[in-house]
């Protein structure tokens, strides 16, 4: 008897924990008090960390997110990452897997390709609802990895090759984090406030929120930095995931070398403060991610936006006598590099403190919830709309100012950025309108838009940008992560952020102490979302936000649905499926045809050799002649070391995952190449004698690629 008492409660258990993964959330009281208590009380996880190199195509690809014609790759200044974590409840057997990239956005076929290549792995243990890919939005990457057409112009087209290079990055990264999950473990967190880091690119558009709303804020950008420190069961840490809110642009438009921007370099820190001289970037056993958040309005460039005479641009439209060229943001720094280490170190260093004085453990279960929604075609309850009245969101379009671009990165043809109602370019317009002349009815949707692309109708000879997007939640105990396909402004993202905390409150299922989080850009990308007010006043922010005035109203009906299936332990719609898109790619850049060596010389051969010594603080400069490196990004290597010797034996102290190493290609002649190697010399580099020496894959006429190298002459640092 006794023996069936047991089968019957444990058929009963597995009942109910099968339940919960089913359906997400946590295990109802009713089913199982004791269960359910220890659920609550539970603050053993287990947790699982992996990176992988991500870099994509160092030449002649157009970089993502500034849209210029002009901003070309070039080089390298240090590698991008996939940062993976797995988190896992022993208890529940719910996992839930948060992986940051140092990417500008995620987009829906990355999602869709990372999903297919674990499922082909794992079955169904990983899926849409319980993976979330989060890009930290360095405007210094290598773009056309879309599968819609507007983001991949600028790269001339889908580059498959880069496409495959992120998604079986973010594959590996999830499958080291897989293999290295831990039997249990702590998870403590930490909240505090980093100033001198962000401001607002956008204040005029955020003046246009209630005052009300605005007081009970005591800065018009969000200064909050959310951090977890993680650790196996014997104490042992893991690695630290932090969320906080600032634009990927401190790296400017002219910038041609791939790079992680302000938020990849502070990766890079954490890790090498933790890691020590003990492993390469990107190869330590600790992982830190410095994930994005609601950064829609949200700029770097901390010392403002000036004329080029040095006064203030016009507040209310960034310009300079009526132009938009000419308004910049600058960062606090002599130049972009001096500035991306200054944001980059100043989140490190309060993600430091944080991490290090984390006491706050979670406790609680691990949960996930996922859906589908179409935001061209949602009925918005007035509820939740700003006017009180229904609204409904819109076809997507961008408007003239987004042509405009931001003070982090000004458009051009004179558009201006506060343009509603009446367009200030006809002629672009008008152009415009052969590619998509919007209907009576999606003008009336978007006003005071005025429409400029109408992207929701444009299909050739790809979609332009996506209706269908996902929506999710992730939760670890006391922390809601909620994952959103665009960038929030500041006041949007505080909106849906209130919203699901209310949501979760009123259904019982969290407390005030309960910290709400917002991944940006995270499954897919739909550009932005500002609040109504914000998009009435139709800054860049505003008339990149898709489907219209409502749009912010609709992610939070839609969060408040999901929010309460969570908390109920209800099972929620998988929604629309988004169109796959794979096989309607378009790739206009010539390939590399053929690399050639020198006359009477070789690949790896040195053009321009070294200085026979440097001082510290002084930069080593070599050039070789070598080849195109979109030939092979060298993944999960490197184009350059920097070695010492020492007792005979060089010693690799610096690759091109480095901070203060540069790779630079350049074209010379018709088919050769010149690669300029630069090394800063840090200034607690240790004496000796040092050389330079560069890897690559040179392309023969068949198409066969051959391994080279190079070194320069040795000299040395005194």
């Amino acid at each position: 008897m006794a023996k069936n008492t047991q089968l019957v409660f444990a058929f009963f258990y597995a009942l109910v924990v099968a339940a919960a993964t089913r359906t997400n959330i946590k295990i109802q009281s009713e089913a199982d008090a004791s269960l359910n208590a220890k659920l609550q009380t539970n603050t053993n996880f287990r947790v699982g960390t992996g990176i992988y190199d991500i870099t994509g195509p160092a030449a002649e690809v157009g970089m993502m997110g500034y849209a210029m014609a002009g901003q070309i790759s070039a080089g390298l200044h240090y590698r991008l990452r996939a940062r993976a974590f797995i988190f896992s409840d022993p208890i529940t057997n719910n996992r839930i897997v948060f992986v940051s990239t140092d990417s500008c956005m995620i987009h829906t076929g990355i999602k869709s390709g990372v999903v297919q290549k674990l499922q082909a792995v794992y079955g169904e243990l990983y899926s849409d609802d319980n993976v979330m890919l989060s890009g930290t939005h360095t405007h210094s990457g290598p773009a056309g990895y879309s599968h819609y057409m507007i983001y991949n112009i600028m790269s001339f087209g889908f580059q498959s090759k880069n496409f495959d290079t992120i998604v079986s990055g973010i594959v590996a990264a999830i499958i080291q984090a897989h293999d290295n999950l831990s039997t249990g473990g702590k998870i403590f967190m930490n909240i505090g406030e980093l100033l001198e880091s962000n401001i607002n690119r956008s204040p005029s558009a955020y003046l246009m929120n209630p005052l009300s709303e605005r007081q009970k804020y005591a800065y018009n950008v969000d200064k909050t930095m959310v951090v977890l420190r993680l650790e196996d069961d014997n104490g042992n840490e893991l690695g630290m995931v932090n969320w906080f809110a600032v634009h990927g642009t401190s790296m400017n438009n002219t910038n041609l070398l791939i790079s992680g921007d302000n938020k990849g370099y502070a990766s890079y820190l954490f890790e090498k403060y933790k890691n020590g001289n003990s492993s390469l970037p990107g190869f330590g056993p600790f992982v830190a991610a410095f994930a994005q958040s609601n950064e829609g309005d949200v700029s770097p460039n901390t010392k403002g936006a000036f004329c080029d005479n040095g006064m203030p641009c016009d507040f209310a439209h960034s310009t300079c006598g009526g132009l938009s060229q000419n308004c910049i943001g600058y960062g606090p720094g002599k130049d972009m590099f001096q500035s991306t280490e200054i944001i980059g170190q100043n989140q490190f260093r309060k993600a430091q403190e944080l991490y290090e004085s984390a006491s706050t453990a979670l406790q609680g279960t691990v949960g996930f919830i996922h859906t589908y929604v179409d935001f061209s075609n949602v009925t918005v309850s007035s509820e939740f709309t700003s006017n009180g009245q229904t609204g409904y969101t819109c076809s997507a379009s961008l408007g003239d100012s987004f042509a405009a671009g931001t003070t982090d990165g000004p458009g051009d043809f004179d558009f201006v950025q506060g343009t509603n109602s009446t367009s200030t370019n006809p002629y672009w317009n008008f152009i415009a309108q052969f590619l998509s002349e919007p209907t009576a009815q999606e003008i009336a949707c978007q006003a005071p838009k005025p429409i400029l692309l109408n992207t929701g109708d444009m299909t050739l000879p790809a979609p332009w940008t996506a209706k269908i997007l996902p929506i999710q939640m992730f939760r670890i105990g006391q922390l809601v992560i909620v994952g959103v396909p665009g960038e929030f402004t500041t006041m949007s993202g505080r909106r849906l952020r209130n919203t699901v905390l209310q949501t979760l409150i009123a259904n019982g299922a969290a407390d005030n102490d309960t910290v709400i989080v917002i991944a940006g850009l995270s499954n897919a990308y739909s550009h932005y979302i500002t609040t109504f007010e914000e998009f009435s006043f139709q800054r860049y922010e505003g008339a990149s936000t898709l489907y219209g005035p409502h749009t912010l109203a609709a992610y939070q009906q839609e969060f408040s649905k999901l929010a309460t299936a969570f908390a109920l332990g209800k099972s929620y719609p998988p929604g629309p499926t988004p169109p796959d898109l794979s096989y309607n790619t378009y790739d206009f850049l010539p390939p590399v045809i053929v690399d050639e060596p020198p006359i009477f010389g070789s690949f790896g051969q040195v053009y321009s050799d070294v200085k026979a010594d440097y001082e510290l603080g002084d930069i080593a400069t070599v050039i070789f002649y070598g080849a195109n490196p979109r030939s092979d990004f060298k993944t999960q290597q490197t184009f350059l070391t920097v070695e010492m010797i020492d007792n005979g034996v060089w010693t690799v102290i610096a690759t091109d995952g480095d901070w203060e190493t540069k790779f630079m290609w350049q074209r010379h002649y018709l088919a050769e190449s010149l690669i300029t190697i630069t090394w800063e010399i840090p200034e607690n580099t240790t004496p000796g004698t040092y050389r330079i020496r560069t890897f690559g894959s040179s392309k023969d006429i068949l198409g066969n690629l051959t391994p080279y190298q190079g070194t320069s002459s040795v000299f040395i640092v005194n």
